[in-house]
């Protein structure tokens, strides 16, 4: 049942997963992958398209209307001041990496676009940073199954409880962030 709503459905859950966040589900498709069920390229592909459709809106949300967005989510202010002083002091490092500085990732791509960076090179850079990111993220799934399988023998008794406790961890980290941030000062 599961590893058929996986098999039909998985690259489009991946897709949409890396437009709002990307990491957990990301690492659940290299795990599918390394199951058999996607096939890890595609994995990563979707990752890639979610992750830049992503980040390259927010780049436009800041570049157009960056100080209103930032009014209307107080919220958000904190981790875009960060990320703007980071901004100054590593442009081209940042715009690479900071889909691996996790508190920042969602943030920087609108404070890239409140900055003086060019949309020509955000995009060119962010088109390799996406790329590095869909990769390495996704095999990194493909070796956690290959890993566990080494580990555990015969993975598919605990493939789904694997799944499950990634899921979980992913969830509840979220909504710690979420409850945080929420939280009056």
């Amino acid at each position: 049942m599961i590893e058929s709503l996986v098999s039909h459905y998985g690259y489009v859950a991946i897709l949409i997963g890396t437009l709002l966040e990307g990491e957990t589900i990301l690492v659940l498709g290299g795990l599918a992958a390394h199951r058999g069920l996607l096939w890890l390229p595609g994995v990563m592909a979707c990752g890639f398209v979610g992750s830049l459709a992503s980040d390259q809106f927010f780049f436009f949300i800041g570049r157009r209307h960056g100080e209103e967005f930032l009014a209307r989510r107080p919220r958000l202010q904190a981790g875009v001041a960060r990320a703007r002083g980071l901004v100054d002091r590593y442009n081209t490092l940042l715009i690479l990496a900071f889909r691996f500085l996790y508190g920042l990732r969602n943030v920087t791509p609108l404070a890239l676009g409140m900055s003086r960076v060019s949309t020509l090179r955000f995009a060119l850079l962010n088109v390799v940073g996406a790329a590095t990111w869909s990769v390495a993220i996704g095999a990194l799934g493909w070796y956690v199954g290959s890993a566990a399988q080494q580990i555990l023998g015969h993975l598919k008794r605990y493939e789904l409880a694997a799944a499950a406790a990634i899921l979980a961890v992913g969830i509840g980290l979220w909504a710690w962030r979420r409850w945080v941030r929420d939280a009056p000062e």
